[in-house]
C-alpha cells in the first residue's frame, strides 16, 4: 500500500465513523443539531441572520455509505454560514 492509498483509507474510515470508538458521553449528532437549530432560531428572532428556505430531507439514495447510529446526515446549509473569498453564504 502506498502513502496515497493509506491516506485515502484513513480518511474513508474517519468519515464513516470507524476510526475511533463512538463515546456516549460525547452526545449524539441529533443533540448537537437541536442546539444548532435553537441557536439559529434565536439569531433569527434577534434579526442577526435571515431565515433560510428549508431544504428537502436527505433521501436514502443520496447517502453514499452507512454511518454510526449516533450520527446524522445533514445538508451543509443546515449547519451555519459559510464564506468563500468575497461571497458570504448565509444558510
Amino acid at each position: 500500500m502506498n502513502a496515497q492509498d493509506l491516506k485515502s483509507s484513513i480518511l474513508q474510515r474517519a468519515i464513516e465513523g470507524k476510526l475511533v470508538p463512538q463515546l456516549k458521553e460525547e452526545g449524539t449528532a441529533k443533540e448537537l443539531l437541536a442546539e444548532i437549530r435553537s441557536e439559529k432560531a434565536r439569531l433569527i428572532k434577534e434579526k442577526k441572520i435571515k431565515k433560510s428556505k428549508p431544504l428537502p430531507e436527505i433521501t436514502d439514495a443520496e447517502k453514499p455509505f452507512d454511518i454510526p447510529d449516533s450520527w446524522e446526515w445533514v445538508r451543509l446549509k443546515d449547519l451555519g454560514q459559510f464564506s468563500s473569498g468575497t461571497a458570504v453564504y448565509s444558510f
